[in-house]
């Protein structure tokens, strides 16, 4: 569940700010909110509810409508558009919201019947009809209506910048979240928690009491470290200093450093040993942040009924401004001028005329290279995660020289204390970059992490990134979702989408405590 805003702190009184869980952290710091402007004055109140009650609280004075066939059809295809988006996964969604805010005319269409996309979730039969050929799973699962299974399964960093977008958007009050239970890394052939207090820090076996000491001065530096204020930086310039010239200041071991890489910033794979610390520090940090919003055990917020939610809600953003929704909408042919410009979307012999597209890589599939290839099991169990101290819900990472790999594999799990599944169901993907055809070999490390499981699926797509020039082909497009189990890079691909398509960055500068919310019981 999410509390209310705030560093976590134990029973007695310590903090459990994470760095901080061996140096304790400072307390948490509000931003003042920036207001995004109000709605046309022709949007219509909200009058079914389409997504849960909000707990992660924005401006509760605006009730927008839910996004729905806005407009008959034929006339919405003869009009002109500022921008039309082909494609309701998370980041087309997000995008689609922020134009229309901006006052931008926009038209979003997808070929599929619902929203979401790749990053959809799915309901038992869904699931069943997608892998096994029939929507028929068997009875002992319980209702299909109960399972909301995400198709690209990721938490959300508590501090994050899809936290601040969501905030930033107001769509905050669609949505409910909890907390995640637990974070966790797999070492030396164990399963380990991430400490998140002072207590957990000293019972981890994860380092040596010397190493112990040794690590708590490099946190200390990183949770003291200010971009903007040179005296923290103790003399060193981390824009060229690499992250192995830092860490080898303090003395730390292999071991420990492939913790700090992988756990606390989780970086996936170890190139960024050479590259500058800075980036290393400020994922730190945020990880850091993140496990002090909440009173919990780790850095993750993850929302009631599946990710699905998370689209749907930013479509409501968009209908709310203006935005015109079509579902079902067959080929989808992007139209180019003279020049080579995009100048409108052709659907079943009519064509909406356009400044800009924005769409996914299935969309313009000549303008996209094949960048690799995501490998993902999915599991319906009937207990949690062993080893996990009986977590409902869970990220479990396995560094890749744990596993002799060229990137980390990804445990995450979830579970009927999210509306997930039935009561006494749980979820859980493990998801790695592909590095062979066989998918069920290489997962195999992750899978038997899991225990028993009642039901196995094995998936394998191919991910994408464009190759045109948005500039010349006022054409922009995503890149497909990565094996990580977090948001921060989907989001860092939006915001740069939008920059390229609007020449304006958006200030994520909000006031965090909104994201302050009520208990629920379970």
């Amino acid at each position: 569940m999410i509390y209310p805003q705030g560093p976590a702190r134990e029973r007695d009184g310590s903090c459990c700010s994470p760095l901080s869980a061996i140096a304790c952290a400072s307390d948490f710091f509000r931003i003042p909110e920036r207001q995004i402007p109000s709605p046309p004055p022709t949007a219509a109140p909200l009058s079914t509810p389409l997504l849960p009650t909000a707990v992660l609280r924005a401006d509760p004075s605006r009730s927008p409508e839910p996004p729905r066939q806005a407009r008959r059809e034929v006339a919405a295809m003869d009009e002109e558009y500022d921008v039309i988006v082909l494609g309701t996964g998370l980041k087309e969604c997000i995008l689609s919201g922020l134009l229309s805010v901006d006052g931008l005319k926009v038209l979003h269409m997808d070929r599929n019947d619902y929203y979401g996309g790749d990053s959809t979730s799915l309901n038992l039969n869904q699931l069943w009809k997608k892998f096994r050929g029939e929507d028929k799973p068997p009875a002992h699962l319980g209702s299909s209506k109960d399972y909301n299974v995400d198709m690209v399964p990721k938490f959300m960093m508590a501090n994050g910048t899809l936290v601040r977008t969501l905030i930033h958007t107001n769509v905050t009050k669609y949505l409910s979240f909890k907390a995640v239970d637990g974070s966790f890394v797999f070492s030396k052939g164990k399963i380990h928690k991430v400490p998140a207090t002072d207590m957990e820090a000293l019972k981890s076996p994860l380092m040596g009491l010397f190493e112990k000491r040794r690590a708590r001065n490099f946190f200390i530096y990183v949770q003291n470290y200010d971009e903007a204020d040179p005296k923290t930086h103790q003399g060193l310039d981390l824009t060229t200093l690499t992250t192995k010239e830092l860490i080898a200041k303090y003395g730390l071991v292999d071991d420990t450093v492939d913790f700090i890489g992988h756990a606390l910033a989780l970086h996936r794979d170890d190139r960024h040993l050479n590259e500058p610390a800075l980036d290393t520090v400020k994922r730190m940090k945020l990880y850091s942040e993140s496990l002090a919003r909440f009173q919990g055990g780790s850095p993750y917020i993850y929302p009631l009924y599946g990710l699905g939610e998370l689209p749907q809600g930013f479509a409501r953003l968009s209908a709310v401004y203006g935005g015109t929704y079509m579902l079902s909408k067959p080929e989808c042919k992007v139209e180019f001028d003279m020049e080579g410009k995009a100048c409108g979307v052709t659907s079943e012999g009519e064509t909406a005329k356009c400044k800009k597209v924005v769409c996914d890589p299935s969309y313009l599939t000549n303008k996209v290279r094949k960048i690799g290839k995501v490998a993902r099991a999915i599991a319906i169990m009937s207990h949690p995660i062993p080893n996990t101290n009986e977590s409902h819900s869970v990220q479990i990472i396995l560094p890749q020289k744990q596993l002799g790999r060229n990137s980390d594999m990804y445990v995450f799990c979830c579970s009927y204390t999210h509306n997930v599944a039935p009561k006494g169901k749980f979820i859980a993907f493990v998801s790695a970059e592909a590095e062979s055809d066989n998918i069920q070999s290489e997962l195999k490390p992750g899978i038997d992490l899991l225990g028993p499981v009642d039901e196995l699926f094995f998936d394998m797509y191919d991910r994408y990134e464009p190759v045109n020039e948005p500039s010349l082909d006022n054409c922009f497009i995503s890149t497909s979702y990565d094996a990580t189990t977090h948001f921060e890079t989907t989001v860092t691909d939006v915001l740069n989408m939008y920059t390229m398509i609007t020449g304006k960055t958006i200030d994520l500068s909000v006031d965090l405590s909104a994201a302050s919310a009520a208990e629920e019981e379970y």
